[in-house]
Parts: structure tokens; C-alpha cells; sequence
């Protein structure tokens, strides 16, 4: 029934692109302008988009409102530089509600960051009233006064494609300006530095391991998890924490067998709070690779790599190693290829190249 909703929707797109066509050209922003970004969909596509959130502040001055998902919205939230953040409703009440709401803002610009076309931005987008409508370069362009040329996926970190809409405002920009952002609260920091004192006496090197991401296709395995664990301990200066997600709570309690202290948060903002804490992360391909970036954590991610060409989404900027599969699910990354990789990545991390301990 999904798909036929998503190609009946897609079906819908189509027809109503070959009517609409945006006059493709740009009415002059003012100073300080405000400022529509639409991103839906989850954690991590928030994150990525922090750093063009951050330039078009800091380089513009603009006035920043964000559309965000009910899935997303918190990151937005945390953000000192969004001056709002308003929830999608899905449904047709919830869309005609959101135009309205877009429509009454008089916005200068309205900015899609999705990297790909989303249908329901489509539609936001082509029938919201502003004399500036960007993004990157796509199969919805026509709806846009402005859009910049999207640099090859295969090449180029998710991140810096973003970013380049802030050329759109005739904002330059280098690498060095752009970092991934968020700031948990007092109480949640207060709250992971009380955990780590009650259950780590004489930490040296924290590594964290997450076994959440979301889906089982992402879920590396109970065995796989006691077993990396078990090896973890031959680095006697290092301390081992597991995360997990609500979900994951009999995982978590399988793996750990009460040996292994498991951090329960009871939000995103404590979840980041307790993994800018750590000297490593051990993590499939989720937000908390993004959250390391952000706290210039170490990562070690287990990625699926399936169907595509395009780049992982590592962390920016952070150390970083991994393990990827080309199958449909982590069940296929040996436990043995794991130790080969991470072995010398420990080694560059907490003891310099050359020395050894293992």
C-alpha cells in the first residue's frame, strides 16, 4: 500500500511539473533577510544541515524560521541561530495549514535543503508565496527562481552539497567555515557526567558502543556485539559504555549481560550529551555518527553500502574508519574484518602510530 501511495504521489509530481515553471531569476534579497529552510525527514538530514544554517547567520544576518519533521525538529530547536522552528503536519489539513502559515510569514527567500527531490516540499515550495525560492540543482528546478549546480554525491560529502546553496546568497565560503552543530542542555550533560562517575572508576579512554540505528538491516547482532566487546578488553586503560535506543533496551540488556554499563536516555539531548563525553564511538550509520562530528568525537562506523554510488555520510570532519558492506544488511560484516580495521584505529587514537598494545 506504500508504494502505491509513493508512486501515485510521485505519479502527481510529475504532471504537476510540466504546468508549473517559477520565473528563473532572483528579486534582491534585503539585509538581514528572512530566511525559510524546509527540512524534513530525520535526525541526520538535520544535522547536515546545521552548517549552512550557521553560514547564512553568521555571513548574512538573516532572520532564520525552519520547517523541520516531528522526527527532526528537536535539532532545530537547539539551534541559537533558528529563530524558529515549525512542524510539519502531514495530511491534507496539516499541508494547507503549513501554506498558510508559510504564506503569512512573508518570507524573502524559501530555502529546499533536501539533497534529492521530496514531493511534498515540491508541492510547499511551488505554491508558497515568495519572491525567492532556492536549492541545488534537480528534477524539481523549475519551481525554483534560483537554484546551484549540485556537486557529484560520488565525490562530495553531504555536508559541503548542502552548503552550496549559501552561493545562492553570494556567500563564499571554505571548509574551515563549516561544522556540524548542537548543544545539548545543562541537565542532560549533568546527567551523562553522572552516569560516567557512577559506573566508570578509572577511566582512561571511553568508548562508547551504539547499537542502535533505527532498522534491523542496521543491527550488527547480539553475538557479533559480546564479542567485539570481549576483544575491547585486552586495552586495560579502556572503559566501555553501550547506547542504545528505547527499542533496543533487551538488546542492549543481552549484549551488556550485566557486565557492560548501558546509558538509558529518555531523549535525543541526553543521548548527545553522553556521546560528547567519549573518546570513541563504535556505531552503524545513524545520527550519532553526526552528533561525534559535531564534538569532534572519533568514529567507527559499520555501513551499508547497498544499490548506490553516492558517498557514506561520515562524519565531518572528525577521525574516522570504518567497515562498509555492499549487502542489504550489517548481518554480513564479519566480526573478524571488524578487528582488522578497528586494531590500528585504536592504536592511531589513544596510543600515536607506533605504539602498540595489542
Amino acid at each position: 500500500m506504500k508504494e502505491i501511495e509513493i508512486k501515485v504521489r510521485r505519479l502527481l509530481l510529475k504532471i504537476f511539473l510540466s504546468f508549473f515553471k517559477a520565473e528563473r531569476s532572483s528579486v534582491e534579497i534585503p539585509g538581514e533577510p528572512k530566511v525559510l529552510i524546509i527540512r524534513l525527514n530525520k535526525i541526520g538530514d538535520a544535522l547536515v544541515t546545521t552548517p549552512l544554517i550557521t553560514l547564512l547567520k553568521t555571513k548574512k544576518q538573516a532572520d532564520i524560521t525552519v520547517l523541520a519533521d516531528k522526527k527532526n525538529h528537536f535539532v532545530f530547536r537547539r539551534n541559537p541561530y533558528v529563530a524558529e522552528t515549525k512542524i510539519f503536519e502531514k495530511g491534507f489539513t496539516g499541508f494547507r495549514k503549513t501554506l498558510a502559515w508559510i504564506n503569512s510569514g512573508k518570507f524573502d527567500v524559501i530555502v529546499d535543503a533536501h539533497d534529492d527531490v521530496s514531493t511534498t516540499v515540491s508541492f510547499i515550495v511551488a505554491l508558497a508565496k515568495a519572491p525567492n525560492k532556492y536549492a541545488l540543482e534537480k528534477g524539481n528546478a523549475n519551481i525554483f527562481t534560483r537554484t546551484i549546480s549540485k556537486t557529484d554525491p560520488r565525490k562530495t560529502h553531504i555536508v559541503e552539497r548542502v552548503a552550496e546553496i549559501a552561493k545562492l546568497f553570494d556567500v563564499n565560503f571554505g571548509v574551515n567555515d563549516l561544522q556540524i552543530f548542537y548543544q545539548p542542555s545543562e541537565d542532560s550533560i549533568r546527567k551523562a557526567e553522572s552516569f560516567i562517575s557512577a559506573n566508570i572508576k578509572n577511566k582512561k579512554y571511553l568508548l562508547g558502543i551504539n547499537i542502535s540505528a533505527g532498522s534491523d538491516a542496521r543491527f550488527w547482532g547480539v553475538e557479533n556485539y559480546r564479542r567485539i566487546i570481549n576483544w575491547l578488553g585486552n586495552f586495560e586503560d579502556l572503559e566501555i559504555i553501550i547506547l542504545r535506543a528505547p527499542a533496543d533496551k533487551k538488546k542492549a540488556e543481552e549484549i551488556s549481560n550485566g557486565k557492560i554499563p548501558v546509558f538509558n536516555d529518555e531523549s535525543f539531548d541526553e543521548f548527545a550529551a553522553i556521546i560528547s563525553k567519549l573518546d570513541l564511538l563504535f556505531t552503524p550509520d545513524t545520527s550519532a555518527v553526526h552528533l561525534a562530528s559535531a564534538f569532534g568525537i572519533p568514529v567507527f562506523g559499520l555501513y551499508v553500502h547497498y544499490n548506490t554510488e553516492d558517498m557514506i555520510w561520515s562524519p565531518y570532519k572528525s577521525e574516522f574508519d570504518c567497515v562498509i558492506t555492499k549487502s542489504e544488511t550489517l548481518s554480513d560484516i564479519d566480526y573478524h574484518q571488524v578487528i582488522k580495521q578497528l586494531k590500528p584505529f585504536i592504536r592511531k587514537i589513544f596510543y600515536g602510530e607506533e605504539n602498540s598494545r595489542l
